[in-house]
């Protein structure tokens, strides 16, 4: 049975806070501290980029796993702001953590569930027996265009899961997934900024991929929403996943553990990943964690995992999720602008 050997988190250290973008843009601070439920976000330094937080997270989830790099072959890359355009992200983590050139890389895109479409098939490859261990993380810098909503919220991250065989910190129960045509949130080449259908993000796809997966998971499996210590959504903001939740009777209590958004901001590929490694660093042997991601285009992924008895020997041997949000220095819009290149000179 497949499961997570190691895992570990990246965020950057800097941060921004809601009122400091809204002062710039006239807007209404309180409403998104109120309406979202954001309050700040991260930003990463203008030397950071998906890659060199996959190399930190990667790095947090070797020491987790506690197995030679030199093992790995698969190392898969999900995010939608890949520093290149045409040249994988993967071979350059692959090479800094240690693989062998006999590694199989790949970098995944499917907006913000680039990350758990990593985990799937790394999950995949190691039930089929056709590698010893694989290397799936979910990273991101998100993009968002001056003055819009996204702007509030799309922030930077990563989180990183080695996958292999019993035994590891949870097992994979079982895995489910949803897709349809929904167009819902796009960037087309050459955009620097993604676009979105406003309110229409909501319902008929959030919401509706989300619901559809977990439900579809949990007929599967025959399991209920009391059978399950924790969940973990995707979390565009930090209502969302609060809403959905509670549409699908999950308690605020099952949700709280793995809900960055508030703090973090909206890490797209990192979101839901992210989620899950914070709930490990609190979760116990014998805890059951239902993940559903969600990637705008639109599609989630679904996972049962349960804990097993190796968490408590591996989760303190590396920095815990919340541990690295608590670590921040707070930046003002005008560096903000400087290190995400919000003014374009000569372009």
């Amino acid at each position: 049975m497949a499961g997570i050997i190691g895992y570990g988190a990246y965020v950057p250290r800097n941060r921004i806070k809601v009122e400091e973008i809204a002062k710039v843009w006239g807007a209404d601070a309180p409403s998104y501290k109120r309406g979202l439920m954001l309050q700040e976000k991260s930003v990463p330094s203008p030397d950071q980029d998906v890659i060199t937080m996959s190399v930190e997270a990667t790095k947090h989830a070797l020491t987790r796993a506690q197995i030679d790099p030199a093992k790995i072959g698969a190392v898969y890359v999900g995010s939608e702001s890949h520093p290149y355009a045409v040249k994988p992200s993967g071979t350059v983590l692959a090479e800094a953590i240690g693989a062998t050139p006999e590694v199989h890389c790949a970098d995944f895109e499917f907006a913000c569930k680039a990350g758990s479409e990593a985990m799937f098939v790394c999950m995949g490859l190691v039930d089929s027996g056709s590698i010893e261990y694989g290397l799936a993380v979910g990273a991101d810098t998100s993009q968002g265009a001056p003055s819009d909503a996204l702007e509030y919220s799309a922030a930077a991250g990563a989180a990183s899961f080695i996958i292999g065989r019993d035994p590891g910190v949870a097992r994979v129960i079982d895995t489910y997934a949803y897709m349809t045509d929904t167009p819902d949130f796009w960037r087309r080449s050459y955009m620097h900024y993604p676009r979105h259908a406003g309110r229409f993000t909501g319902q008929p796809a959030y919401f509706k991929h989300i619901t559809s997966c977990a439900t579809g998971l949990m007929e599967k499996v025959d399991l209920t929403p009391k059978d399950f210590a924790y969940v973990v959504f995707h979390q565009p903001n930090g209502k969302f996943p609060q809403r959905v939740g509670k549409m699908l009777g999950f308690t605020k209590e099952q949700i709280e553990p793995g809900w960055l958004s508030p703090i973090l901001g909206n890490t797209y590929s990192g979101s839901s990943p992210m989620g899950l490694t914070a709930t490990l660093d609190v979760a116990k042997p014998g805890d059951m964690i239902l993940m559903v991601s969600y990637g705008s285009g639109a599609g989630s992924d679904g996972f049962v995992f349960e804990v097993t008895d190796r968490i408590d020997g591996v989760r303190n041997v590396a920095p815990g999720t919340r541990e690295l949000l608590d670590k921040k220095t707070y930046i003002e819009y005008g560096t903000y602008a400087k290190y995400r290149r919000k003014i374009r000179m000569g372009e």
